[in-house]
Order: C-alpha cells, then sequence, then structure tokens
C-alpha cells in the first residue's frame, strides 16, 4: 500500500499536472502541527457529545472531529454510527428517526460518578460551540451538501472547517457547492499507478490521511497537500506519535488530545 501510494505521488509531481487548479487554504492554526480530537476528547465525556468538544477546546486542539448525519426530517445531526443503538440505548437508523425523537435521546455518561445528561448534538450546536474556539474536521458521513454549507456559512465557520470525504460523489458536489472549503481524502489503495495518477491530477486535496513514509509526505508537502495522520488506535502513545513526526506528519488525529498535547509540549514542538 504504501510503496503504491509513493509510485502515485511520485507520478504526480513528475506530471505536474493539477497544479493550476486553485487549493482552498485550510483554516489558520497557531502551532505546527495539528491536533485533532477524534469525536471529541471523550476520556472524559461520551464521544460527539458537546461536553466532548467542550474538553477539547480547554485543552487547547487545533480541530474537533464530528461526524455528520442526518435525521428522517432533514435535520443534521453529529453521531458517529448509522443507527443510535450503541450510544443510546435506544434503537433505529439516524436516518429513519426524526430529530424530535433523536433529541429526547440520552447518552450513557463513561462513569456511573458522572451525573450529567447528554444528548446527541444538532449540527447548529457544534458549530455554535466551536466558533471563535476551534476547528471542525467534519467527517461527512451522510448528509446534503448544500444544506451543510448553508449552515456552515450562516455560523460564519467557513474558514475554519475542512471536509473529510466518505464517498466518491462528495468530492464533486463539495467542489461545486463550496470551492473553497479544503477537503481531506484517502489516496486510493487497489488501483494502477496509471489509475492514482489520474486521480491525484484531478483531485484538487487539502490533505491526505493515510500517507505514512517520509518520502511519500515530502512529495505531498511538494504539492502543498498537508498530511493528517490517524492514530486512534489501542497501540496510540509517544512511540507512534513519534514515528508519525518523524516522517513528516502535518496533523494528529487522536483519542488522546490532552496526552497528546502534553506529548508535544514536551518535545518543544507546541
Amino acid at each position: 500500500m504504501r510503496v503504491f501510494l509513493l509510485l502515485c505521488v511520485s507520478c504526480l509531481c513528475a506530471t505536474g499536472r493539477g497544479a493550476g487548479q486553485p487549493r482552498p487554504h485550510l483554516p489558520k492554526i497557531r502551532n505546527r502541527v495539528a491536533v485533532i480530537a477524534h469525536r471529541g476528547d471523550h476520556t472524559k465525556s461520551p464521544e460527539n457529545t458537546l461536553a466532548a468538544y467542550r474538553s477539547a477546546i480547554l485543552e487547547g486542539a487545533d480541530y474537533v472531529e464530528a461526524d455528520l448525519r442526518t435525521t428522517r426530517d432533514g435535520h443534521l445531526v453529529v453521531l458517529h454510527d448509522a443507527t443510535v443503538n450503541r450510544m443510546t440505548g435506544d434503537t433505529g437508523a439516524v436516518s429513519a428517526l426524526s430529530y424530535r425523537e433523536i433529541e429526547q435521546m440520552t447518552i450513557a455518561p463513561l462513569v456511573k460518578s458522572d451525573k450529567h445528561t447528554y444528548h446527541i448534538p444538532d449540527f447548529r450546536s457544534v458549530l455554535k460551540l466551536c466558533k471563535g474556539h476551534i476547528n471542525i474536521y467534519l467527517d461527512f458521513k451522510d448528509a446534503d451538501v448544500a444544506r451543510t454549507y448553508r449552515l456552515i456559512k450562516a455560523a460564519g465557520m467557513e474558514k475554519h472547517i475542512a471536509v473529510y470525504l466518505n464517498k466518491k460523489k462528495q468530492y464533486g458536489l463539495w467542489r461545486k457547492v463550496a470551492p473553497q472549503i479544503p477537503l481531506i481524502e484517502s489516496l486510493p489503495g487497489e488501483m494502477t499507478s496509471e489509475q492514482g495518477e489520474d486521480f491525484l491530477n484531478h483531485h484538487v486535496m487539502g490533505v491526505v490521511d493515510n500517507a505514512y513514509a517520509q518520502k511519500t509526505i515530502r512529495l505531498l508537502h511538494q504539492q502543498k497537500i498537508a498530511v493528517w495522520v490517524d492514530e486512534e488506535d489501542k497501540e496510540e502513545g509517544p512511540a507512534v506519535w513519534a514515528e508519525a513526526l518523524k516522517a513528516g506528519a502535518d496533523g494528529l488525529q487522536t483519542d488522546e488530545p490532552e496526552k497528546l498535547i502534553q506529548y508535544l509540549k514536551g518535545q518543544g514542538i507546541r
């Protein structure tokens, strides 16, 4: 996989095609390495809740990751899973439930001693909370692009969003509706080098999330493409972070934002 990615990026840099297409600017951050709090800081509060996002803001993360879905009646809510089952104890697909039904559901705290009540937030609430405090890494699960962008624009968050694409068709829709919004994509795996070259030449990406080798990252940087790697797994920690930083990653998506920030400070990076 990594050899393939290196080959594809090498082809892109050699041909130089696509260089004339304007590349949207990423949101500005104060730090050299972006810390992306995966679903907020869910070490203290349930994932993707406003409380998890508040913790990430207080800790000094640069982005919170939010998973966007649509209710039966067209409301945008933030939930990772396609169903409410795991988080609420209720059952049903988000797309089959009304916003009123979802709004009334509660999410159990991480520990019994936590007496707070948690809910699945609507996207407006997340935008309002983050405005002026933190950027949003929007994992675009299942939503309408135009409706999503209207909410982003109404909240004044156009310059503080980067969008991760989950489906091929989402690329063209975002480029048409909001070409100034930077897009996060994964480089393809099961393709020939020619297909991979064509993909890179026709996709104006702001960020790649699956480049790990130092040479690959360097080639992407030559094309003004940032690299934010996903580190959120059970092995996450200083050794994993050090490897990504050594390779040249520009950002780390983490399940441990507070610990990662402390680590970066200890390394003199933040």
